[in-house]
Parts: C-alpha cells; structure tokens; sequence
C-alpha cells in the first residue's frame, strides 16, 4: 500500500473549508457507476471491491437519492439527526436541510463502499480511515456557501462576522494552528499547574518537582510520577480540583514529578536510551537519594508508563528493584492493537522518519497535534473552522484545550527508535527483543505489583491493548497486577476526580488472560475509580511517618518553585 502524510492531508483538507464546489465535483464522480476516485484511491491503495457488493451499493444509493429528491419536491423536510445540523438554520430552510440530508447519504455511500474493500486488516483500515477524513471535510457545515447558521451570522452583524472570521484564520495561519480556546485566558504557574511545589533537580531532559505536603503525615515511600513525553505534565495538574497530583498529596503522598523538557535544536541527537538512562533512570535515583528510601510508588501516564516500564526493566536486568508498587494509567507496552493509530504507522513512514530525523532532527510539536487532531476531526479541527472562521466566534477558555495546543517538540533519534521498536516491529513486549542502556529488556523480570487502568472509550490505548500489559508484568505472580477500566476516553478517563461523582468503572479480580473475559466478569461501579487506586497505593507505601518539612536534601537542594522554566518553553 502506498503511504501518505497525515500532515499534508489535514493541511490539504483544512484548506478546502472554502472550496466547496472542489467537493461536490469529487461526489458527482463517486456517485458514478465506475466510482472513479474512490476506485483509483483504492487500486493505488491494493484493495478492490468484488463487483457485485459494488452494485449493490450503487443500486442501494440511487434508490435512497430517488425518495430523497421526491420527498424534495414534495416539500417534506428530512429528519436531520445529526449534531452538526440540529440547529433551527437547517431545518427551517429546505434547501440547507435537502444539502445536509444528500451529504449524509453520500457519507453513508462512500463509507460503505470503504468497508466492502477487500484487502488485508491494516490496508483496510487505513483505507477507512483516509474516507472517514474525507466525509468529514466534505460537511456542508465546513463552507460558507451552505452554511446557513454562519449566513444568518453574517446578515446579524452585517458583515461583521466574516470580518472577524477572516482576521482569525489568518492569525492562527500564522500560528500553524487552529485555536480552540481563548490562550490569553491561562498561564501556567498562575492558573494551571499551581500546586505547591519546588524544583529539586534538572539536567537536560527533565526538572524533577518535589510537591509541599497537605498532610501531617506522609507515607514513607514517596511517589514518582513520569507523565508522557509528548505532552507537558500539567494535565495531571491542571486545577485544584481536577488535579490528579494534589489528589496525591492530599492522600498523604510525598510526591515527585518530572516536567521533561520540550527539546530545542541542542536536544536533535538524543535517543531512546537518554530518555531511559538521563530521564527515568535518573529521576528514579534522585528521589532515593532525597528520600532516603530504597524503594518508590511509580507511576507513568502513557507514554510516559512505556519509558518507566522499560526504564524499570533495565533496572531489573542490572539487579535493581526499585519500586515498591507500579501504576500504569492508558500505557502500550504490547503494541499490537494499537487502534487508529495504526494508520500513521508502516515501514515507508517510518523509514521517511528516519531519512530525515532518525540520527538528527526535531519533530515538530504542531505534526504530533495535527495527527491527535486528525482522529477526532469533527471535534478538533471542523468545529473551530465553523465556530471560529465561518461565524467568527471567538473560542472560550478552556483549561483542558488550552493544555492540548501547548505542544511540544521531540527528538528524532528517540522519536523514530520509539516508532519502529514498539509501533512497527512491537518488540517492547518480548522477552530479551530490545537492547536499551546497554541491557536487554524483559518486562517480566519488573518485581512489583502493578496497578493498570485503561479507558473504555480510548482512541489512542484501547482498552484492550492497556489490559494487554497484564499478561507482561508479573508473570509468575498475576495476583499482583490490578486492572481497572474506566469510562470515556484517554484524557477523560483519567481525570476524573471523586469529587466530580461523574461516571463508572469496572473491576474484576478473577484472574483471565483474555480481555472480553474480564469486561464479561467485570462489575460496574458508579463515580470515581481513583480512591480503588489510593487504596492500592496506600496498601504499597509503606508506614506513615512525619512530612517534611522543606523540599530536596542537602545534596539536592532547591532549584526554583514549581512548576519550573521547562514547562514554560512553548513549541516553536
């Protein structure tokens, strides 16, 4: 199959939110009896459609735009469904109702004729997600020409909508962006990441935050939290009360978190085992060496759980065992099924990868957003040209959004290791299949027990890739691992604080190996899965004992308050 740049797609389809007619000239041809360009994107892409499925199709589509063009000339309105046209603009005028109701059947056509395609899992798959990115650009909602609730807008402000519309595309054209919150509304240190706490250590990866206690008392071990590299940290400490780190801290913890530096042109060579040896390794170390204990509560978000997970491993393989206990929050360590993300990933895109950033080179933090961004389209990209450019709407504040476009940067080396190793070859999860920091890695030797959680709804670990670590760690010893799942999705999931009451989880002790067997076992309980994992942590901290009263050591003394300068160094 022919490889294609998730970049250039999205810059590709983004630009055509003004060029409707380019659209409906490629529906006119799809709706052919050849199916043209849908047929030569899928011969280019080495899947066919057996003729007579094809037919079929065909014969279902004329006979739906029959009754749809008859129950338009009988001045029936169509039943729109569909959140995008749910608003009084779309039913009220025929025509925008007849334009959404024909997209919708042609969405329906063209995604039937995607999964009719006969051809191996991963080309279909990459085939139905490139439709899906087409239906979604090709939304009469994306133009003004056929939007009618920006065409009320712009006769409400007479004119003063497509004005401020334009000034707002050409700004984040100069960003490289499309903005999805008010930016000037947040600034980290003042109103996001503002728990209490104190920079202990940096080198060139990372700044190591000690957090002030809120309790009398602390646990003897402390906590070491690794959140994922491709983010800054302060999801996990976004405000008071959503914030995971204080949720902690105020469970009595001595908490550590590293805020991994967003990598300039001086970071262009570091690797893999850097992240591993110079990151976790060391952070790892250092609040040993602060706290005097032989052993720490870890925890790693993502891929921030794979680096701790591989880190620990190294560890095990030199005669270290560090952690008293392991949490994994949505983390790949088996890179089998990983989801829709599998599209951006085959041998010609990795090697590309590799060309061109694999020994020196950045990859751009606005690449890693536009392909995040490219999974939930609708939400991430044609909401916001609607809303922000057809009816310019400025976006509101939004911590969560404000967070997700504050991007950051990645090495090449360690970037492209990470792609082929885990996503392309997947050899994290064999025994002895990887060399890192000069040992071989074998996640079974990890002697701890490990808390797993997965999103029900998560489009970047699916669950059942997340369950999947169960069978890796502890394999001798599988009543050690715990695995939680959570409702909603990779973010939502995970933040979602007791005090909220929002949601459910699943728990089932029963030890199986297959992840429907678990979910069929599961139980379901309302709320918060977080006091499940507090309980966990707790049974794994050690004895309480009197909190410190000031950050670092003599060795490691203070640095600056948190949350630091690393986290404050934007993307270029």
């Amino acid at each position: 199959m022919q490889s294609f740049d998730p970049q250039s797609m999205m810059n590709e389809w983004v630009g055509k939110f003004y060029q409707p007619d380019a659209w409906q000239d490629w529906m006119k041809s799809a709706q052919q009896l050849n199916a043209a360009p849908l047929m030569e994107v899928l011969r280019e892409a080495g899947g066919t459609i057996a003729p007579e499925t094809l037919l079929t199709l065909q014969q279902d589509y004329a006979r739906e735009a029959a009754q749809l063009w008859q129950d338009f000339v009988a001045s029936k309105i169509p039943a729109l469904s569909d959140r995008r046209f749910t608003s009084g603009a779309w039913k009220d005028q025929p025509m925008s109702a007849y334009s959404a109701a024909a997209y919708l059947l042609n969405a329906r056509f063209l995604m039937a004729l995607a999964e009719a395609v006969d051809a191996s899992p991963k080309v279909r798959q990459k085939i139905i997600f490139a439709v899906q990115q087409m239906i979604d650009a090709m939304s009469p909602a994306n133009f003004l020409a056929t939007n009618p609730d920006a065409q009320a807008k712009l006769i409400e402000t007479k004119g003063e909508s497509l004005a401020k519309g334009i000034t707002q595309m050409l700004a984040d054209m100069q960003k490289g962006r499309i903005s999805q919150t008010d930016e000037s509304a947040f600034h980290v240190g003042q109103n996001v990441a503002t728990t209490e706490g104190t920079v202990v250590f940096e080198n060139r990866l990372f700044q190591l935050i000690q957090y002030k206690p809120l309790t009398e008392t602390v646990h003897q071990r402390p906590l070491l939290m690794i959140p994922p590299c491709i983010n800054k940290f302060y999801i996990l400490d976004l405000q008071p009360e959503n914030s995971v780190v204080r949720y902690l801290v105020e469970q009595g913890h001595t908490v550590y978190l590293v805020s991994w530096a967003n990598p300039d042109q001086t970071m262009d060579q570091v690797t893999w085992d850097d992240y591993i040896e110079e990151g976790a390794i060391t952070a790892i170390n250092t609040v040993k060496a602060i706290s005097g204990q032989k052993q720490l509560s870890t925890f790693g978000f993502c891929v921030g759980g794979t680096i701790l997970s591989t880190a620990l491993a190294v560890l095990a393989a030199r005669g270290e065992h560090p952690a008293a206990s392991v949490t994994l929050l949505t983390t790949l360590l088996d890179f089998s099924n990983t989801g829709v993300l599998d599209v951006f990933v085959d041998e010609m895109q990795v090697t590309l990868r590799e060309k061109t950033i694999g020994k020196k080179g950045l990859l751009p933090g606005r690449d890693l957003a536009s392909t995040f961004s490219a999974l939930r389209a609708n939400d991430l990209v044609w909401n916001y040209v609607q809303a922000n450019y057809l009816k310019g709407e400025a976006p509101p504040p939004f911590d969560l959004l404000y967070w997700n476009s504050d991007s950051t940067n990645l090495p090449g080396p360690m970037f492209c290791w990470y792609l082929r190793n885990t996503y392309l070859e997947n050899k994290l999860c064999i025994p002895n299949g990887l060399t890192v920091c000069g040992e071989t890695v074998d996640l079974g030797l990890i002697d701890a027990p490990v808390f797993i959680y997965g999103s029900r709804e998560d489009h970047i670990v699916p669950w059942q890739a997340a369950f999947a670590s169960v069978a890796l760690l502890n394999p001798g010893k599988p009543e050690r691992n715990v695995f939680v799942l959570g409702a909603s999705g990779h973010i939502a999931g995970v933040v979602n604080p007791p005090a909220k009451k929002k949601r459910s989880y699943w728990i089932n002790t029963d030890q199986v190996r297959k992840a429907e067997d678990w979910f069929d076992g599961a139980s379901e309980h309302t709320g918060s899965w977080w006091p499940v994992w507090a309980e966990f942590l707790a049974q794994h901290a050690g004895k309480k004992a009197k909190a410190p009263v000031s950050a670092g050591s003599k060795d490691f003394p203070p640095i600056e308050q948190g949350p630091g300068r690393y986290v404050k160094v934007r993307a270029a």
